[in-house]
């Protein structure tokens, strides 16, 4: 029999989170909006200047377009490499290699440390002048003395590779949904004359479609946020020709370098909408090519 109380308790172990969500999240961003609308530079009061800021992005502020440009090209280049690597990885795990939770546990490790400060400076001594890559073209004869990182033609590429690098989460999301494909359904399609990649096209990527769609989400949305690479690659100022000037930098040179929050709060919302919009299409797109059956 239940008591009185029963139907609070739920409440009560929710409240921790709500609390959390309400202080950390609800609140923060309610400001950041009414930021957008201000002056602000954290030294005064901040004063209502309507839609000025948002107006500002696409009429005086020559590093916006440049910031989406490589934010747009790095997204766009390392999100589908990083799922294409993942998912052929998980393929290559499921066939029922030894040792797999040793190998889950090493292809994982990279997406916990690749956005780190240690291994944005690696990456930045690797695809240095003397870094490792240049010796390594040197030793097999082929001349090179150019900065990789610095040089505004191969920058983005450089964290591309570094994104696509951190290949562990997905991968692990991928395998688990490999595992759940019924074997019987592919026994059943290999008794009727269906080689393996017809099988893996035709019964195995369809059934994993709501994890491809799920992984898709959730590296796009990363991806946009990416900036401790950035950060510490480009020495903070965008690198040569603002070449790793990702938008999330952008957003934090005019915070708390010009000390323009105000813009800087609009510059966010602008990114929030991005995201929202291209999560639309991608959900929209999806009706195509994702099946829940």
């Amino acid at each position: 029999m239940k008591k009185k109380g029963d139907k609070y308790a739920g409440y009560v172990f929710l409240l921790p989170w709500l609390i959390g969500f309400i202080g950390l999240t609800l609140i923060p961003m309610g400001m950041s909006l009414y930021y957008s609308f201000t002056n602000y530079n954290l030294l005064s009061a901040p004063q209502f200047v309507g839609l000025t800021n948002y107006i500002k992005m696409f009429t005086s502020d020559y590093h916006f377009l440049n910031a989406l440009k490589v934010t747009f090209i790095y997204v766009f280049a390392s999100v589908p490499l990083q799922l294409l690597a993942s998912l052929v990885l998980a393929f290559i795990l499921n066939k029922g290699v030894k040792g797999l939770s040793l190998f889950r546990a090493a292809f994982y490790v990279p997406s916990l440390l690749g956005g780190s400060v240690a291994i944005s400076i690696l990456w930045r001594q690797i695809f240095g002048m003397n870094g490792i890559l240049n010796q390594l073209l040197n030793a097999l004869g082929i001349e090179s003395t150019i900065s990789w990182v610095a040089n505004p033609n191969t920058a983005v590429w450089t964290l591309i590779v570094l994104r696509v690098w951190q290949f562990g989460s997905p991968m692990i999301i991928f395998l688990a949904a490999i595992k759940q494909v019924p074997q019987e359904m592919l026994e059943a399609a290999a008794i009727d004359g269906a080689s393996k990649f017809q099988r893996t096209i035709r019964i195995m990527l369809p059934m994993i479609s709501p994890i491809i769609l799920f992984n898709l989400i959730m590296q796009i949305i990363s991806a946009f946020k990416v900036f401790t690479e950035s950060y510490i690659i480009s020495g903070g100022n965008g690198g040569v020709l603002d070449s790793l000037l990702f938008y999330t930098l952008h957003i934090y040179n005019e915070g708390f370098g010009k000390m323009r929050m105000g813009y800087a709060s609009a510059l966010a919302w602008f990114l929030v909408l991005i995201i929202a919009v291209l999560t639309a299409l991608v959900f929209g797109v999806s009706k195509k090519f994702v099946h829940y059956d």
